[in-house]
């Protein structure tokens, strides 16, 4: 109980942090003169501010310094409770929907997933899409000290991997000494990456509402969007070239950035093994899927096929999710790379999801290993990133979240299966949940989204997005005797 109340006093503190999220939609229908927008705003900010203090009263004697135990507890139930407080605008402001929908989308929102369950976003109030991708922007906040600040703590995410890279980012004196800073640091690069990324958005046709909607779920890597088409909404090269830019910026670690920014120096881009993985794949997909397309005459020309592969294929590799036209309507090769993409292509220490191209380094690595071995038993060949050895018990740890990383997969599958949904729209929306991509195939594709789906597969896919953004292990610790053991 100890544990239990000293972490929820600290969620409390989270609740009274993130009612101020409110207020931005607020500005937004009170500007646009929104009838009873206003009063759901205002009813949501003083509902969320109200209950985290009182939590936060009735828990004051609960002091006491938090354990890298209580870590597990307290991210877990922040990305849990942050979407239930995010839902219920929703609930009020958005007709037809249900609990489970409005659960769904924000955790979809708050994890930058980008799988909606909503039609008609053409037709919503202007205040209720700013709010759904203002949600992507806070949680890729949120990710950003998850990922690089947090999780490495407890001993857990893709960041934890560069203590094996003497160039990397923990390595190089922490970033800084103290997680505030840190924190920081590297918000201080995504909220100047996002002045840009809003004022390229206005600059290439965007409205203002718009190009702040997109600026928030293009940085987010969450690709929620106003409209229904999403950027086939525009069909302009000038909008797809600036999504283009940021999505793949927003890929790459932003520790990377703070770095660069205080060294004055390039080369921890350019001498980084993740990142010239990361570009190596996105240039490579983009040429086979531009040659893919010219030769089965999908598009008449060379630079129509070069705009949609290259769109497609940033968009789905960095786990964004938009679209600018139907890809699930392409040889079937071209969607199913685009998911695959998806699962990995990401760097450790962005907002995207998936595995992280730092994983899957280590396992073709390592795969490459075990092949000479068969054939050179007494042979020493360490698995190396960089010019530095990785520790076997890195690898092992690898190994165990990939088979972690399967078997939730499958387990997902399956329930889906048992309620009924087809194989093809099961398996893909959940590779999409779990890796935190968006669109997937089948009902759920990039033509249509997730309102088909009933109230148990929905949750089932909620549970699913919440996995994937908090790493699995993070979560699944939570349901071993052994956690909760003195």
């Amino acid at each position: 109980m100890n544990m239990l109340g000293s972490v929820l006093v600290l969620v409390s503190r989270v609740l009274m942090g993130f009612s101020l999220a409110f207020l931005v939609p607020l500005l937004w229908a009170v500007a646009l003169d929104e009838a009873g927008g206003g009063a759901v705003w205002i009813g949501g900010f003083l509902g969320t501010l109200a209950a985290g203090s009182l939590v936060a009263w009735l828990l004051r004697r609960h002091r006491r310094e938090l354990q890298p135990k209580d870590g597990f507890l307290l991210v877990t139930l922040v990305w849990v409770l942050l979407p239930a407080c995010a839902a219920v605008p929703l609930l009020l402001l958005v007709p037809g929907i249900n609990p489970a929908k409005a659960y769904f989308e924000a955790m979809s929102a708050l994890t930058a997933t980008g799988a909606t369950a909503f039609v008609g976003l053409d037709n919503l109030p202007v205040s209720v899409n700013i709010w759904r991708c203002f949600l992507q922007y806070i949680g890729g906040l949120g990710i950003i000290l998850l990922v690089v600040a947090v999780l490495p703590l407890l001993g857990l995410g893709g960041m934890q991997l560069y203590r094996a890279e003497a160039p990397g980012p923990l390595k190089e004196a922490k970033l800084t000494p103290r997680i505030a800073e840190t924190a920081r640091g590297l918000w201080t690069v995504y909220f100047v990456l996002s002045g840009l990324c809003l004022l390229a958005y206005r600059w290439a046709g965007m409205s203002w509402p718009d190009a702040f909607m997109h600026m928030c779920s293009t940085m987010g890597l969450g690709g929620f969007s106003s409209h229904d088409a999403s950027f086939g909404y525009w069909n302009s090269p000038a909008i797809e070239f600036v999504a283009i830019v940021f999505m793949a910026l927003s890929g790459i670690s932003f520790a990377r950035y703070f770095i660069v920014w205080r060294n004055r120096s390039l080369n921890t881009l350019t001498r980084d093994v993740e990142v010239q993985a990361y570009g190596a794949v996105l240039g490579l997909s983009i040429l086979v899927l531009t040659l893919l397309l010219i030769d089965r005459g999908v598009y008449p020309d060379l630079w129509q096929s070069l705009r949609m592969a290259a769109f497609q294929v940033v968009s789905l590799a960095t786990t964004t999710g938009y679209a600018s036209t139907d890809y699930s309507l392409w040889p079937v090769f071209a969607p199913v790379w685009l998911i695959f993409l998806g699962c990995f292509a990401s760097c450790a220490g962005s907002t995207g999801g998936g595995i992280k191209m730092i994983r899957m380094i280590l396992l073709v690595k390592q795969a490459r290993r075990e092949l000479v071995r068969i054939i050179h038993a007494r042979v020493v060949n360490p698995v190396t990133l960089g010019h530095a050895t990785v520790a076997p018990v890195i690898i092992a740890n690898v190994l165990a979240y990939m088979l972690i990383y399967g078997a939730s997969i499958v387990g997902m599958t399956m329930l889906l299966l048992l309620s009924g949904l087809d194989l093809v729209t099961s398996f893909s929306a959940v590779i999409v949940c779990v890796n935190n991509i968006g669109p997937g195939l089948g009902l759920v594709g990039p033509a249509g989204n997730f309102a088909a789906l009933t109230d148990f597969q929905l949750w089932v896919l909620s549970f699913s997005m919440l996995l994937g953004r908090l790493e699995l292990l993070s979560v699944l610790v939570l349901f071993t005797s052994a956690f909760w053991r003195k």
